[in-house]
């Protein structure tokens, strides 16, 4: 069986020598004698793992130690309630910069917990536009500025981090965690579900400022609080070992790579590579986002004729590139460009997109 180029959204590919390192492990992890998945997370070799795994990540994003590391479980969609429910009070309010689904998605989930202020929105452009930075109405009381950095499905991106004052910058990086360097001392907090740029769905990556720990928030369980989960070293309960494990063999392989500047120009060159062939292709395939928001990582695009879409997508399929078809809230096609996703697949994508409009005219 040969593996095919893997285009999807999310969950989506995985390095292959990430993969193939797992396989070979499989039934004897670290000379166990048995699976990473069958051992206790409290014994000494899990810890071992979750402590390098923390450090090659503290590496690559450069993560000062003022800042907490949290591997999670929940996905990205639980925390857009926890986080509101950790970093403010009754009656408190928090600042929503909106520019695609997920970060709508984002507010709509914190609203029971406080005051959503809409700061900034480009619904009314169908999210095809990032909010012009003067249009922003930001509270300087606010708890927090929350903001999607690169929206999946409408395929925009911020390519700088904005200014917020001393207001906490909270991000929702899922999409594009260590797709490229990163200033992680212009953000309170930054999460991330693992299951685009990190390894398999089931786990998040959190980085907080420390003093955010210490918020009084509200009363809650333990298993909902930032502090508890921080003290216990992620580890107040049973945590996803299986993807705490994958995701710090990702870490090594990005590391082997070049780390975060290598994988910019290998994401740069992707991104290009695909623009350039749908602006090129003389209308037969559409990008409708305003260029300057282009995101680098999921790319949204249209045939010319919609009637050709169920036939680009079996094609496609049968070419081997998989998971071509756009998110139901738009239609057409999404290719995702995540860090496992080589030059070569992006090139054997642009081949086969040449090739079908000369085919079906």
């Amino acid at each position: 069986m040969s593996r095919v180029w893997n285009f999807s959204a999310g969950p989506a590919a995985i390095p292959t020598a990430v993969l193939e390192r797992a396989q070979r492990e499989l039934l004897d992890w670290n000379g166990s004698g048995a699976s990473v998945m069958e051992l206790s997370h409290r014994g000494k070799l899990f810890i071992a793992l979750a402590q390098q795994a923390e450090a090659d990540l503290r590496e690559l994003m450069g993560i000062p130690n003022d800042y907490a590391v949290l591997f999670l479980q929940g996905g990205a969609t639980q925390h857009f309630a926890q986080i509101p429910m950790n970093l403010a009070g009754e009656g408190d309010s928090a600042d929503y910069i909106v520019n695609g689904h997920w970060g709508e998605k984002a507010a709509n989930e914190a609203a029971p917990y406080l005051r959503v202020n809409i700061a900034a929105s480009s619904k009314a452009e169908q999210y095809l536009r990032l909010p012009p930075r003067e249009s922003w109405q930001l509270d300087p009381g606010a708890a927090y500025v929350h903001y999607t950095p690169n929206e999946t499905i409408h395929g925009v991106e911020y390519r700088d981090i904005p200014d917020v004052g001393e207001v906490p910058l909270v991000a929702d990086f899922s999409s594009n965690i260590l797709s490229e360097p990163l200033d992680v001392s212009r953000f309170g907090l930054i999460y991330a579900g693992a299951q685009k740029n990190i390894g398999p769905s089931g786990l998040v990556v959190m980085v907080i400022r420390r003093d955010l720990l210490q918020r009084a928030s509200r009363p809650m369980a333990k298993i909902f609080r930032y502090a508890e989960q921080a003290a216990n070293d992620s580890m107040l309960n049973t945590p996803n070992t299986w993807g705490w494990y994958l995701a710090g063999l990702t870490f090594q392989w990005l590391k082997e790579q070049g780390g975060v500047a290598a994988m910019a120009e290998r994401n740069r060159t992707k991104a290009e590579l695909l623009y350039q062939a749908i602006d090129g292709s003389s209308g037969y395939y559409r990008n409708p986002v305003d260029v300057p928001a282009r995101s680098r990582m999921n790319v949204p695009f249209t045939l010319h004729d919609s009637a050709l879409d169920a036939d680009f997508l079996k094609e496609s399929d049968a070419a081997g590139l998989i998971g071509l078809k756009g998110h139901k809230a738009l239609g057409g096609m999404r290719a995702s460009l995540y860090n496992a996703v080589p030059v070569e697949a992006v090139e054997a994508l642009v081949g086969f997109m040449k090739d079908f409009a000369a085919r079906h005219g």
